[in-house]
């Protein structure tokens, strides 16, 4: 069997008007990242990318101390739901500003709504697909790592919504799970799982072993 190795995209530009970069902070945790797998002699035989700048960006950081020269294989199905359509999908008015503790938990109080309602199937946001035909994107990578990878270390990098997804596919959690566990995930976190013929089989979750000094506290972000 092989593995499949799943990171979260490092830090991004949260604030900023183009959220789809990395900040200079995500890009020192994706650089760590891939310092400590060479420390550990860490290989992998194939990448998978969603087609999001701050996906490439990641592996980026990522691969400047792995040196990997393998085939990347970029599949637009492990790119994030458009969190601005789901918000707008349930609640017209505009918001306040995310820079106030109100105005951040708002954002994400709605967005947990229009979450739910949207994997529920009673909305559907503008330029989104349905979320069985976004679950079923996942997947579909998912058995192609299957099928074509079963003896390799794989590595992954996306988003927290695909991850979560794909994490709560395995599990079969309700969806108020699945929507706490894209809340939970960690810039550059790490979640493993074994690849077999036919399916994945759920190891590890959101761990940070590039991360753990205590002097480390600061590089855990979640946005």
């Amino acid at each position: 069997m092989g593995t499949l190795t799943i990171v979260r995209h490092g830090q991004a530009s949260f604030l900023a008007d183009d959220y789809d970069q990395l900040s200079p902070l995500g890009k020192s945790q994706s650089e760590r990242l891939g310092t400590y797998w060479a420390s550990r002699g860490q290989s992998f035989d194939a990448v998978f990318l969603g087609s999001l700048r701050r996906h490439a960006q990641t592996f980026a950081g990522i691969n400047a101390g792995l040196q990997l020269g393998v085939p990347t294989h970029v599949r637009p199905e492990l790119n994030e739901y458009d969190s601005h359509a789901v918000i707008a999908a349930t609640h017209a008015s505009p918001l306040p500003p995310r820079d106030t503790p109100e105005g951040f938990k708002q954002h994400f109080r709605i967005l947990r709504d229009g979450l739910r309602q949207w994997m529920d199937g009673t909305v559907a946001p503008e330029g989104m697909p349905s979320y069985q035909d976004f679950v079923a994107g996942i997947v579909s990578v998912a058995r192609e790592i299957c099928q074509h990878h079963v003896k390799q270390n794989v590595l992954l990098v996306s988003s927290g919504g695909p991850i979560s997804t794909l994490v709560g596919h395995l599990l079969a959690t309700m969806p108020e799970t699945t929507i706490e566990l894209n809340y939970q995930i960690r810039n550059t976190a790490v979640c493993e799982m074994r690849i077999t013929p036919k399916r994945l089989k759920f190891m590890t979750f959101n761990a940070l072993p590039h991360l753990d000094a205590i002097a480390d506290g600061a590089l855990h972000t979640y946005a």
